[in-house]
């Protein structure tokens, strides 16, 4: 009866052990996911104050009545990232799409100043991306396998969204 009991002592060890261990890869992918979510926060809050500077030069220089309409009324509190950044690319490959077709533009020198900063910032946000998309491949992992899989279920985490294509791909590859 006593070989019972501690047989059954430890299997619920061990299964504390595990729920504390994979509870705790699980937070740190949380945290790691939080943090690239409020760099993308303000890398994407950046790339939207330079791309609304870049509207008067652009109307002045081509003596246009409008550009790029879609950034006057953008609420980014009703949006979420994966929106935000979408229209804000769309947005920025209408910029350089403007700037080709006028090369003109190149002249004014506070307009070349706002697309080195604005290049900076991409390149910064391309960053924070892939770092977001590694996270959440390290937690879909968690979120999928066995044993955090149990852990994942009492704690009600499902799988989350990645910020391209590309890596969900990459990522149905490497978990088949």
């Amino acid at each position: 009866m006593i070989e019972i009991l501690i047989g059954v002592a430890i299997v619920i060890l061990l299964f504390i052990i595990i729920f504390i261990i994979y509870g705790n890869r699980f937070n740190f992918a949380i945290i790691k996911i939080n943090e690239a979510e409020s760099n993308l926060d303000v890398l994407l809050n950046r790339k939207l104050d330079l791309l609304e500077r870049t509207i008067p030069v652009i109307k002045k220089e081509l003596k246009l009545e409008e550009f790029m309409p879609e950034l006057n009324g953008i609420n980014e509190a009703n949006l979420n990232h994966f929106q935000l950044n979408e229209i804000l690319k769309n947005e920025y490959d209408e910029l350089f799409k403007t700037l080709d077709e006028n090369e003109k533009l190149f002249k004014s020198e506070s307009l070349n100043r706002i697309l080195r900063d604005l290049n900076d910032n991409e390149e910064a946000i391309i960053g924070s991306i892939k770092f977001y998309n590694d996270n959440v491949v390290i937690f879909n992992h968690l979120v999928s396998s066995f044993p955090s899989k149990i852990v994942a279920l009492f704690k009600r985490y499902k799988r989350k969204d990645f910020y391209n294509d590309e890596n969900k791909e990459m990522y149905e590859i490497l978990a088949d």
